[in-house]
């Protein structure tokens, strides 16, 4: 089905997926086949050996650039495996230039992996594009950003940083993880590629581990697929399946989580323990405009530090709820909540994280998909 004109509840269902040719199923097969039979040498069906490519993942991917209006998409065993290919277009002498405020996996990858390398990075604030031009230079290669940011949820105005992008020659990559396809389209603002941690709101059920990158340009697409065949780190038949069945659910999941995100964070706004909330959708956000020009809605992630800043006092009210999940990861249709300074941006140094914000007593949310008013009334319980 041709749905490039359709709406976004289309295009998850029926974006590049065809009715199997052999049976007519509806539903994609899991091709679980490592190889595929030649009639003569060279002379096959499409499809050589599964590293390479996969029905299912390739249904998937097709799927996957359809809701991110892109045009060539590739899934990988892990977020973290997609960003891996994304450096591997770089060489060394190449310089990074990454929000400070971003996923400590993230972090890590770049600064312990890619660093040894001879890639310099440079982690700085990008909420105010115009302070981002000083640190690019002949050698920069790309631009990296995530917005909303993790966890301090701030906004980076994607389209000004594209045209920044632009005027140097340089390659805009975007992690829409948080975001979603459903909320946010980087490729339309002008980002060159978009990474998505799978694994969260677009497998949506927690049961699996993925990456993908989605663009539009050909020279791109053309050395990622070489680099994701090269390198091996592909997303296997039966996690392809699972995320084509989560994507079909996406627009109504994220409708409920950002429903369910507006009634926690009023409650936490108006909380006497409560020192800052951190969520685009409140107008005392700093960046609260350009969130609302660049996103459909506020989605369902946020943070909130403590007025008794400790990490002891944080460290019990995330151990005290009953529909909150003490777990890390998000994005899927539980909530969960969790400790990014000793969990999930432990790898960061914590001179790094206090600068970008992540306080001792910061505690981030995944709003899920249950009843709003169990999950308020489950944080205000804790918070007592």
């Amino acid at each position: 089905m041709d749905t490039k004109n359709a709406k976004f509840g289309t295009k998850a269902i029926h974006g590049g997926i065809e009715p199997d040719e052999s049976t007519g199923a509806i539903m994609t097969p899991i091709y679980q086949t490592s190889t595929y039979v030649q009639s003569e040498v060279g002379k096959h069906k499409g499809y050589e050996y599964s590293r390479t490519l996969n029905p299912t993942r390739d249904a998937l991917e097709k799927n996957l650039a359809a809701i991110e209006n892109g045009k060539y998409g590739a899934a990988f065993a892990s977020g973290l495996a997609a960003i891996d290919a994304m450096l591997k277009m770089l060489n060394p002498g190449d310089e990074v230039v990454s929000t400070n405020d971003l996923y400590g996996g993230t972090f890590r990858i770049f600064k312990s992996i890619f660093e040894k390398f001879g890639i310099k990075f440079h982690f700085v604030p990008m909420q105010d594009v115009s302070s981002v031009e000083q640190y690019i230079n002949e050698n920069t290669r790309l631009i990296w950003v995530e917005t909303p940011t993790n966890p301090m949820l701030n906004i980076i105005d994607i389209k000004a940083m594209s045209e920044l992008a632009k005027k140097h020659d340089v390659m805009l990559g975007v992690d829409n993880t948080f975001a979603t396809p459903y909320l946010q389209n980087p490729l339309d603002l002008g980002a060159d590629l978009v990474m998505h941690s799978v694994t969260k709101y677009l497998g949506g059920h927690s049961d699996i581990v993925m990456g993908a990158l989605v663009t539009n340009r050909k020279d791109i697409a053309d050395e990622i697929y070489h680099i994701q065949n090269s390198s091996g780190g592909v997303a296997g038949p039966m996690d392809s399946f699972l995320v084509l069945r989560g994507i079909k659910t996406l627009h109504v999941r994220i409708q409920r989580h950002c429903e369910n995100a507006a009634k926690v964070a009023k409650m936490l706004n108006e909380h006497p323990k409560v020192d800052k909330v951190y969520w685009p959708g409140l107008e005392s956000h700093p960046n609260h405009d350009i969130a609302k020009k660049q996103m459909r809605d506020f989605g369902g992630m946020m943070s909130f530090t403590l007025k008794d800043d400790s990490q002891e006092n944080a460290h019990k009210i995330v151990t005290k709820t009953k529909v909150f999940t003490l777990a890390e990861s998000l994005g899927g249709v539980e909530s969960l909540l969790g400790h990014p300074a000793t969990m999930t941006h432990a790898a960061i140094p914590k001179e790094e994280r206090e600068k970008a914000g992540v306080k001792d007593s910061l505690i981030r949310l995944s709003i899920g998909i249950e009843d709003g008013d169990d999950l308020v009334a489950d944080l205000e319980e804790a918070l007592k």
